[in-house]
Order: C-alpha cells, then structure tokens, then sequence
C-alpha cells in the first residue's frame, strides 16, 4: 500500500544556478534571500529581478519559493521592509520565512504572504506554535533542539499548523542559532546574516594568573573545536521524522557548493520516494553518498534524545571528503559528445562519476576530451573550461560530474 502524503523537501538555494540545480534533483521548493534582510548575507543572493525570475522558474516547475526575511530586525530595517514585502507579494512569493514578530506584523500589513516562522524562533513547545498560529502564520520551522517525542506532541497538540524540521546540514553551537561570538569577534553580526563562522576557530585555554600559557581544552597540541558542532544528518531515521508528522523537510546550506547541493537532494528524494511507495527500506548507500562531499563528521543532532556524545568534532576541524566536484553538463552537441564546464582540474585518463538527476548514478573512464573553443584534444584542463568528451550512457544537461579526491578538503 502507497503512502499518498509525504513532507515537502526543501533545498536552499544561494545563486540562481543553486536553485536550478536543486528543482532538477527532486527538491519540492527553495528558500533563498534577496540581497537584504536575510541571514545568509554572504551568499550571492538575488536582487529584485532576480527574485522574479526564480519565482517564474520554480513556479513554471511546480515548485515553491520560500523567501527568508528572519532577520533580528533594528529600527533602521523597519522603513525598507514595507516596499520589499509588497515585491515578494507582487512576484508571488509562496511563503516568508520570518523570525521577528515586528517582521511578522510588516508582513501582515503589507501583504498576504503565507508567513512561514523561522527556526531562529527558537519554538520549542506547542503554546508558542499555537501563538504563531493565531498570529496569522502558516507554518513553523521547529528549533533543532527538540527530539521527536517533542515534535509528536507539538503535532498531536496543534494538528492545523504546518511544522517544519531541518534534516541535514551545518549545525550552529548557539541555540537555534542565536549567537555573538561572531559580533565579538569580528565586528560581523550573524542575526543580520554576517556570521563568520567563529565558532570553527582553534580555541585553548588561558588562565587568568598564567598569560601566555595556553592550555589544551583536550590532549591535543593543536587546539581545541569545542564550539564546532559535526553536521546534522537524519537519513538513517528520515522513517521515523516523517512518521512524526511534519510537513516539510528541510536541508541546510545557502553557502554550499553545487555538489553537496545535488547530492544532498538526490538522496533524501530517493528516502521519500521509498517512503511513499509504503515498502520503505533505508538503503545504506544513501548515507554513503552524503559522505562523498566535504562535511565534518555528522551526527543525529537532538531528534533521538540529547545531543550524543563525540557530536562536536576535535580532531583537525573534522572536514572528510571522498570525492571533488569536477564540473556540469552543460551541452549536447550534434555528434552526441557532451559538454562539460569544469569547476576543477580535471587530468586524463580520468574515473569520472556522474551524479544523475535520476536513477543510479555512472562511472565512465575519460581517456580522450577536446576543448570546446579550440577544438583540440587536451589531456588536462582547468577551473571554468569548458570541455567535450564521449560518454557510453546518455547524459543530460545540469548532470553534477565528480572524481575521487586525492586531497584532503579545504578547511573553510
């Protein structure tokens, strides 16, 4: 027996090559934020043309586009967010994603945009989803640190509000990511979308009567990572968070790169289809694939209880990698040689692995390419080159193209 419901899947989207990416590999719907008033400023974002046409591209998909304005809004953010929100309202944003009720007020006075309550919210228990529902908000994106007996009540107890659960992804080490050591630090307020990510530093220990003596929190010369949390990741018990009831799931990482974004969707819609078709069976290589990319170890964050021990990394950053993001497809040409363009080095012969938008993914041996413009055969080329090689398999256009890494991954 099929199951006909299950969550949305929700991808972020930085760039509008991002959010492509992410619609073709089986995401429902994309956050992503315009160039003000969100929490990932640092990522490319869309400026207001922008926004329109990924609005029109989703839509002309049948997906959705959720925009974040969660923000800790000052007084100098209020005056510019009237005109913002009657924009989205215009181009037909699906939803806001917002943390403060002043936002929230903004929205409702401007606009009749669905307002989706962002995790920064920090809603841990069902009266303060109950508040946001008579608030006029469709959904509530629910704070990391609840398990799923907390969920299961908060569903039981408010079963006409939409609940939302990140599954994977960046973990912050603040509650429901609400942190000043970024502001301390670096002068780069994360509530308004700067955080420096300072909370990855190398940390030791000094004692107030002893300066210049530095002491290892751990029995390591190199430092210390006692504020770098692993990264989440459910899909071992992806079963158990829908069976929760939630309505939408959603994965981390506006600053991500394409591959990570690709593969991350590609296999929780492979967890959501089996789930669908009633015969769900957790297929080991699923988690396999989400260790190809560079992450810091994972960890189930709060959904099975407290947060388990060994869930913040103290080795070296704890950055693991099994393959390098080589390039896309991005053309078929007439004589059925493929197009890639290389975001890497890629050096023949070569294993390449494709990350197909659907099915299994391929292997292919690269033994002869041409450069695209030239029309020479070239045996190595670089980052933003674009190449022609032959493939045994169809491939299509937007297919993620990797290799095995040789090197350990860049601590960033």
């Amino acid at each position: 027996m099929s199951v006909t419901t299950i969550p949305e899947l929700l991808a972020p989207a930085g760039s509008m090559e991002k959010l492509s990416t992410v619609l073709r590999y089986g995401a429902d719907a994309v956050y992503l934020g315009g160039k003000a008033f969100n929490l990932r400023a640092q990522s490319s974002n869309f400026s207001m043309p922008e926004l329109k046409e990924a609005i029109n591209l989703a839509h002309s998909m049948g997906k959705k586009v959720y925009v974040a304005l969660n923000i800790i809004a000052h007084e100098r953010d209020i005056k510019a967010l009237p005109k913002f929100i009657k924009y989205l309202e215009e181009c037909n944003a699906d939803a806001v994603i917002v943390a403060d009720i002043g936002v929230m007020t903004l929205v409702r006075e401007h606009s009749d945009i669905p307002i989706h309550v962002s995790t920064q919210a920090s809603t841990t228990n069902y009266l303060a989803v109950k508040s946001y529902q008579n608030m006029g908000a469709k959904r509530v994106v629910l704070a990391r640190e609840l398990g799923l007996n907390e969920i299961r009540k908060i569903r039981d107890k408010v079963p006409g509000m939409e609940l939302e659960v990140f599954v994977h992804g960046s973990m912050c080490m603040a509650y429901s990511g609400r942190c000043q050591l970024s502001s301390y630090f670096s002068e780069r307020d994360s509530n308004h979308g700067l955080c420096a990510n300072t909370c990855r530093w190398k940390y030791n220990v000094v004692e107030e009567t002893r300066p210049g003596e530095y002491f290892p929190v751990y029995e390591d010369e190199t430092g210390s990572y006692i504020f770098n949390s692993k990264d989440l990741c459910t899909i071992e018990f992806i079963d158990k968070i829908i069976d929760a009831g939630v309505d939408g799931l959603k994965i981390e990482g506006r600053h991500k790169g394409l591959l990570y974004a690709a593969t991350t969707v590609k296999v929780y819609r492979e967890a959501l289809e089996s789930y669908k078709s009633g015969n769900y069976h957790y297929d080991p290589q699923w988690r396999e694939e989400l260790e190809s990319y560079t992450h810091r170890g994972y960890t189930p964050g709060f959904f099975l209880g407290n947060l388990p021990e060994g869930s913040h990394e103290t080795k070296n950053g704890g950055y693991k990698k099994t393959m390098d993001f080589v390039g896309v497809i991005s053309g078929v040409h007439d004589d059925g040689r493929y197009e890639i363009t290389l975001r890497n080095r890629l050096k023949l012969p070569q294993n390449i692995d494709v990350v197909t938008q659907q099915g299994k993914n391929v292997s292919i041996l690269v033994t002869q390419m041409t450069h695209a413009n030239s029309l020479e055969n070239v045996s190595v080329a670089h980052n933003e080159t674009k190449v022609l090689i032959e493939s045994p398999v169809a491939l299509h256009i937007g297919d993620i193209i990797r290799q095995e890494s040789l090197e350990k991954p860049a601590q960033t």
